[in-house]
């Protein structure tokens, strides 16, 4: 019986291996992607990646009408128009009904076409269903899954269906955007670095202040205020709050430097170096996290910040935690999670404001209301914090 064992053991070691190694090249391959679209004078270069693998780089005359775009199985189609791009008004106090409110979804088309489905917010033909309230993504498309292209093509429609309908998409910008803008692929799944090699190119290219994709990303706000909520990636530091730079300064120092890489950042001035520093909006953890290495905002500069931009509370993701999360007495409140792991566990994935009450959302919809004026303690054990992100 122990030889037995020893065999069935060694067997399952090497079916184990065998698998992780297949997904790791499955990972690896080229699979469904884009298109990337790049302005190059009087045409427009659109590159693709078939289901085959097999690159497809044409270049038009003038703009595509419209083109279709799935997640890397083929799934999830839908039809995307380009459009004239804006910047949006960084502060709107006048708020609709509801506003939905989710971040990081690094990646993963399903994990987002669940959450927005099972909560009303886009129909079953991934239209826009939520008629004149608001979405809210506070950052982080890019890395670790497959679908960052795509999900960028979703929210782009998105955010002109919500637009004809009265709504309001609202895209803020994460870390992990400047970071794949920057070059900085720490996180990426192969493939992408891949396509580019094979284009001789690196990937930031695909994503410069030529391409559609790339003007689009310039133009989110860093920071924006609506109703009584301020939205920021990560979070406001002590620093951030006594360098008293105006919001919309903030957004567009940021968007300036967007395509610059982290080098060229640090070096463009003392002010740029901040905001996309350790203390700056996209990076900080100083607002949820009390230890030392984060240098954690301190009650009273909270409170004369949340007075100083007269809002209530301050939304953030960046920072991965169980559940959706309260801090400071409930002005400080983090809807980042880990969006494949609480789908399939069916918990809260996003926060609904509805006629100002609070409510944990699901890919079921709603779980539990939360007052968040009441008191909360800073999570220790339930958190699960993974790396530098």
């Amino acid at each position: 019986m122990a030889m037995k064992a020893r065999v069935l053991f060694i067997l399952w070691a090497l079916l184990s291996v065998s698998v992780t190694l297949g997904a790791q090249t499955a990972r690896d391959s080229l699979s469904i992607d884009g298109p990337y679209v790049l302005h190059c004078g009087d045409g427009t270069r659109v590159i693709t990646v078939s289901a085959e693998g097999e690159i497809k780089d044409t270049t038009y005359l003038g703009l595509p009408t419209s083109f279709r775009v799935c997640d890397h199985e083929g799934q999830y189609p839908f039809e995307v128009s380009l459009r004239p791009i804006r910047r949006q008004d960084w502060c709107i106090r006048t708020e609709p009904e509801r506003t939905f409110v989710m971040s990081d979804p690094h990646g993963r088309l399903d994990c987002v076409i669940s959450l927005l489905q099972g909560n009303g917010v886009i129909d079953e033909n991934l239209h826009w269903a939520f008629g004149a309230d608001q979405l809210v993504l506070i950052g982080d498309i890019f890395d670790r899954g497959d679908d960052a292209v795509q999900i960028f093509w979703f929210f782009y429609k998105l955010q002109q269906e919500a637009a004809d309908a009265g709504g309001r998409v609202t895209i803020l910008l994460g870390n992990h955007e400047p970071m794949e803008f920057a070059g900085d692929m720490r996180y990426a799944t192969p493939k992408y670095e891949k396509l580019a090699k094979k284009l001789g190119i690196e990937y930031r290219d695909l994503f410069g202040p030529d391409s559609e994709l790339g003007r689009w990303v310039a133009s989110w706000n860093a920071i924006c205020i609506l109703g009584r909520n301020l939205y920021v990636h990560a979070g406001l530091s002590s620093e951030f709050y006594r360098q008293d730079i105006p919001i919309p300064e903030v957004n567009m120092e940021m968007s300036r430097a967007l395509f610059l890489r982290h080098k060229e950042r640090r070096d463009a001035s003392k002010k740029i170096g901040f905001l996309y520093g350790s203390s700056g909006p996209i990076w900080y953890r100083g607002m949820v996290h009390d230890g030392e290495k984060y240098n954690p905002i301190n009650a009273d500069t909270l409170k004369l910040m949340l007075t100083h931009y007269d809002v209530d509370h301050i939304i953030v993701g960046h920072t991965i935690f169980e559940d959706v999360s309260s801090f400071h007495d409930g002005s400080v409140i983090c809807v980042n999670v880990d969006n494949r792991k609480n789908r399939d566990e069916e918990r809260g994935r996003a926060l609904l404001i509805d006629h100002n009450r609070y409510f944990i959302v699901g890919d079921k919809g709603i779980i539990k209301e939360k007052n968040f004026s009441e008191k909360f303690a800073l999570p220790v054990l339930i958190v699960t914090f993974v790396g530098n992100f």
